[in-house]
């Protein structure tokens, strides 16, 4: 609560040392303050400073964005963050100065915040390059595919309207967590005229929408979480058609057949959205500290659809915990990737070897976890998991793959994958990479490539596993 330009949010600040199980010594120590002083803040009896708004920003990033909606704070908060970077040279300033900066010249903040984030995107593009160059590929080569891919990453993997919309609809068809088959065929006829059949037929087809006769057929053999999927897959189709018109033409992406890729990306983005709404899901995610077979299990989805949907919840104001998503075939694949951190994926290529992603492909149904620390000395818990998706036929081998889910080590307390780590152990963490040609790194064993812009030396008398060294 706001008492002229004074922010008291004792009944916020009490709630989330709750919810991070500590008591008020603990708490108080995370924020470099006494325990009197914490209860004052508590009981309401004296406003937050600017020192420990710095700390409490720093300690929870995604919970502070939350204590206070007004458009000050939240300016605020995003110029400390971005003033935080390790990537801006300088000695920290501290935080009583960055708040009268900010209180002072409100318009540099804004625009050193936007700068900030322009800068970050560059680097990112500037990677990408780098990397198409690294692979023998030119930024002109993407495929269709690419090209949607690097434009849900732009747009931060949150479509704002069509979240509205699922939002919207999820409301009126089942205010419930589970979205069973039943509801959606009965909003399917009611709002379009559509029927639902069940196809028992051999068709390899999983989903087809026949629009003269009216008719959705799902296959049978397929699992029921993703007959869900498939049915709200076609209900978010019609139901926002006329959005998803609007994005395609305003993204108009050059090459043949990216607008129906993306067409189809959307209506899986808002098909999600449907069985898994903004607001439910993120409330439940966090008091579940993001376990996802708990989540699956409540809103009855697969375990890769609410990893999926826990990388897209970057709603302005009700952000969740920033993670990152991959999926990884057999091969070593990347087939999705989405990162909301500052671990970014190789656009082209796999993975880094090191990463128990891999590992986990080769072993289904069984949850592994990793500490990982990147060159740039950022950590990050992450989570595999292998998985099984069946044909429904004996003559169709089943598909094979795993999904990993992480998030930067500070938000460990949020994810209970990270419960048993000793994320403080020096040693403790795998030197994890990005892709072998832009990793810097001296010494890995699992190197598969040198990277690209550094030399390398060979001596014909010595021969380590890799059988050259870097400068």
């Amino acid at each position: 609560m706001a008492r002229g330009n004074r922010l008291f949010v004792g009944g916020r600040l009490r709630q989330l040392r709750i919810d991070q199980r500590m008591d008020q010594a603990a708490m108080a120590r995370v924020l470099g303050i006494s325990v009197s002083y914490l209860s004052q803040l508590e009981h309401d009896d004296r406003p937050l400073t600017a020192k420990v708004k710095a700390a409490l920003a720093a300690a929870y990033p995604v919970d502070w964005a939350a204590f206070d909606d007004r458009e000050g704070e939240q300016l605020l908060g995003a110029f400390a963050h971005a003033l935080a970077q390790p990537d801006v040279a300088g000695a920290p300033l501290e935080a009583e100065r960055i708040e009268k900066l900010h209180l002072h010249f409100p318009e540099f903040a804004a625009r050193y915040v936007d700068l900030h984030r322009a800068f970050r995107q560059t680097n990112e593009r500037l990677n990408m390059v780098e990397e198409a160059i690294a692979n023998d590929m030119t930024a002109q080569a993407r495929m269709p595919w690419e090209m949607v891919r690097d434009w849900f990453h732009d747009t931060g993997n949150y479509v704002h309207a069509l979240d509205c919309v699922a939002e919207e609809l999820r409301a009126e068809i089942a205010p419930a967590d589970r979205l069973s088959e039943a509801d959606m065929a009965e909003a399917l006829m009611r709002g379009h005229g559509v029927s639902l059949v069940v196809d028992e037929s051999r068709s390899r087809l999983l989903r087809h929408y026949d629009a003269h006769s009216r008719r959705l057929f799902i296959n049978a053999a397929a699992p029921p979480e993703s007959r869900r999927f498939l049915i709200a897959h076609q209900l978010m189709r019609l139901a926002a058609a006329d959005i998803m018109v609007d994005i395609v033409r305003a993204a108009a992406l050059p090459l043949p057949g990216a607008d129906r890729l993306l067409e189809v990306g959307l209506a899986n983005y808002a098909a999600g959205a449907l069985m898994m709404p903004y607001a439910a899901f993120r409330t439940a995610a966090r008091a579940m500290r993001h376990d996802i077979d708990r989540l699956a299990r409540q809103f009855g989805v697969s375990f890769e659809q609410a990893c999926h949907r826990l990388s897209t919840l970057q709603r302005p104001g009700m952000r969740g915990i920033p993670f990152f998503f991959c999926r990884v075939d057999m091969a070593g694949n990347i087939t999705k990737r989405h990162s909301a951190t500052r671990l970014q994926f190789a656009r082209f290529g796999g993975a880094c070897p090191l990463w128990i992603v891999h590992e986990a492909v080769a072993i289904p149904d069984r949850i592994l976890t990793q500490l990982g620390e990147t060159p740039d000395g950022v950590r990050y818990v992450s989570m595999a998991k292998g998985l099984v998706k069946p044909s429904g036929s004996y003559a169709r081998a089943p598909r094979r793959y795993a999904v990993a889910l992480g998030c930067e080590a500070e938000h460990a307390a949020n994810f209970i994958y990270a419960d048993g780590m000793q994320l403080a152990d020096e040693a403790g963490a795998t030197p994890i990479g990005v892709t072998c040609r832009l990793c810097p790194r001296q010494g890995c064993d699992q190197r598969a490539f040198p990277p690209t812009d550094r030399p390398i030396r060979v001596d014909p008398d010595n021969r380590d596993v890799v059988p050259y060294s870097i400068d």
